[in-house]
């Protein structure tokens, strides 16, 4: 794309006419289209710069590379900044990359979706400004004061045309975005092999122990258990053991205390 913007030269001289030709991503300018085989006067390359829109100004427009460039451009009316701007933003988003192959695919699709994004904001500030233009119609109309149809007319088209590229914009990054973010990434990685059982420790079996009662009755239940011991059983032995002590050397026999039952 080519033609006229005016360009901001300096406090003296001001806005200057200057013929400006946008080929192969990179945006040149000279003083007047006789003076394009002379060489360009200045040049800036759309991949390393942001686009801006005037906060009030409808025919105005920047391009800012951070820390290094900033120029200041007016088109002759609101509609040829429309055209400028949809070219410039298309001519940003279609640069041919010189990187290595290899690293081309692996930043490929970040790079466009950045891109995109920032065609997005560049659009968004400009339909925030074409709907404040024609709020500012409405409220002279409600004032008394008819607006020219010419210009709500004008108004009104550029609208449309930015409405219209900031939905393919917004379609072409959701594609860009669903390529990205492929739905392999959202599987589950898979379970790690099931570990050998662990004997419990001392500490895990008095808690078990503690937490389960019924396992400590069954296990006191494994013991045997004395039987209890009759009243003349004891007394019997009690008396062995007086015989014993008296007669050491002779063997006495013991008659059974239940004989006698």
């Amino acid at each position: 794309m080519e033609g006229v913007l005016y360009k901001w030269t300096n406090y003296l001289t001001g806005w200057q006419p200057r013929w400006f030709v946008l080929d192969n991503g990179i945006l040149s300018y000279y003083d007047s289209q006789d003076d394009v085989c002379k060489g360009s006067k200045g040049s800036i390359k759309m991949a390393v710069c942001e686009i801006k829109v005037h906060s009030a100004d409808n025919t105005r427009m920047e391009l800012i590379i951070p820390g290094e460039q900033h120029f200041y451009m007016k088109a002759v009316n609101a509609a040829e900044r429309q055209r400028w701007l949809v070219a410039l933003g298309s001519s940003k988003a279609c640069l041919t990359d010189t990187r290595t192959k290899k690293e081309k695919e692996i930043n490929e699709t970040s790079e466009s979706l950045k891109t995109k994004m920032s065609e997005l904001r560049l659009y968004c500030d400009l339909l925030m400004q074409q709907v404040h233009t024609i709020q500012e119609f409405v409220h002279h109309d409600e004032n008394h004061s008819s607006p020219s149809i010419e210009n709500m007319n004008e108004a009104s088209s550029l609208l449309s045309a930015t409405c219209n590229t900031f939905i393919t914009t917004l379609e072409e990054c959701v594609k860009i975005a669903n390529a990205k973010f492929k739905p392999e990434m959202f599987q589950l990685p898979h379970p790690d092999p099931l570990v050998s059982p662990v004997s419990p420790s001392p500490v895990q079996m008095m808690k078990r122990s503690v937490s389960h009662p019924g396992s400590c009755a069954s296990e006191r239940n494994c013991h045997p258990v004395k039987e209890p011991v009759s009243a003349l059983h004891r007394l019997s032995q009690r008396r062995w053991r007086t015989y014993s002590d008296t007669d050491s050397c002779n063997d006495i026999p013991l008659e059974d205390p239940d004989s006698k039952l």
